[in-house]
């Protein structure tokens, strides 16, 4: 105020002075909306990157549950029908047999993929959850094409792991020994499932092709399919040859159901 006293501002210098400041009010105006564009236009690319990788997600588990489906159900009939053509008329006939079961257990396990896909309901399960009670059915899947299949399997100790955890513990048994039905016949193999201390251990191993045998190759995405799965456990998993024949190790956070 003193200064104003000492030097009054002129009429020009108010307006210069107004002027300025509706320049500068101008300015962070067009800041504060040039700014609040840009957000929006962030937040739009945000919500379509979440949506395409939402349904890039939905993609990879869809393709997951047809590559078990193809890979275990198609793979042990393709070898059940490949091994009947040399056996008798008894063998052949069980063979015929499990070549039906196999392809109805398959065709109704699709047939419920395609229901949830047609329902809304995005949680729920492209099929039936499968459990450790279910091991022993996909061991004896593995006998009946031909592979005999030596199991230690805990139970017990693993009846408090995580519906989740039980389902990839499955899925590793079965994409190991669909492997070795299709690349190794009629041969041996050992599966071992056990809780060790905070960890679960899922090792199967099998003795190499037996003689004569000519691989079926699958789809070729099975391995990369089980290591998403374990993946989101934190697991690990490793799959080598093992001297003679073919080894799977699995290795997973032991998480209790809740």
């Amino acid at each position: 105020m003193l200064l104003l006293l000492l030097y009054p501002l002129t009429l020009g210098t108010w307006w210069a002075i107004t002027v300025f400041g509706v320049l500068v009010a101008g300015v962070l105006a067009w800041a504060w909306w040039r700014t609040r564009q840009q957000r929006i236009h962030y937040e739009e690319r945000l919500e379509a990157w979440a949506r395409e990788r939402a349904v890039m997600d939905e993609r990879f588990k869809i393709a997951r549950e047809l590559h078990d489906l193809a890979s275990h159900g198609l793979g042990v009939m393709t070898v059940r029908a490949s091994t009947a053509k040399f056996a008798d008329e008894q063998e052949r006939l069980v063979a015929f047999d499990d070549i039906e079961r196999i392809g109805r257990q398959a065709t109704d396990q699709l047939r419920s993929m395609l229901n949830v896909l047609r329902t809304s309901d995005s949680d729920a399960p492209m099929r039936p959850l499968e459990g450790i009670p279910d091991l022993a059915g996909i061991v004896e899947t593995a006998r009946q094409a031909g592979v005999d299949v030596d199991a230690a399997i805990e139970s017990t100790e693993l009846e408090d792991l995580s519906p989740e955890l039980q389902v990839t513990i499955c899925a590793v048994v079965r994409e190991a020994l669909s492997n070795t039905v299709r690349h190794a016949g009629r041969t041996r193999a050992r599966v071992a499932v056990s809780a060790q201390d905070d960890r679960v251990r899922v090792d199967v191993a099998d003795d190499g092709p037996s003689p004569g045998w000519r691989p079926h190759p699958g789809t070729g995405h099975g391995l990369a399919g089980l290591r998403e799965r374990v993946a989101v456990h934190d697991g690990m998993l490793t799959a080598a040859p093992a001297e003679d024949g073919f080894r799977l190790v699995a290795e997973l956070p032991r998480g209790r159901a809740s």
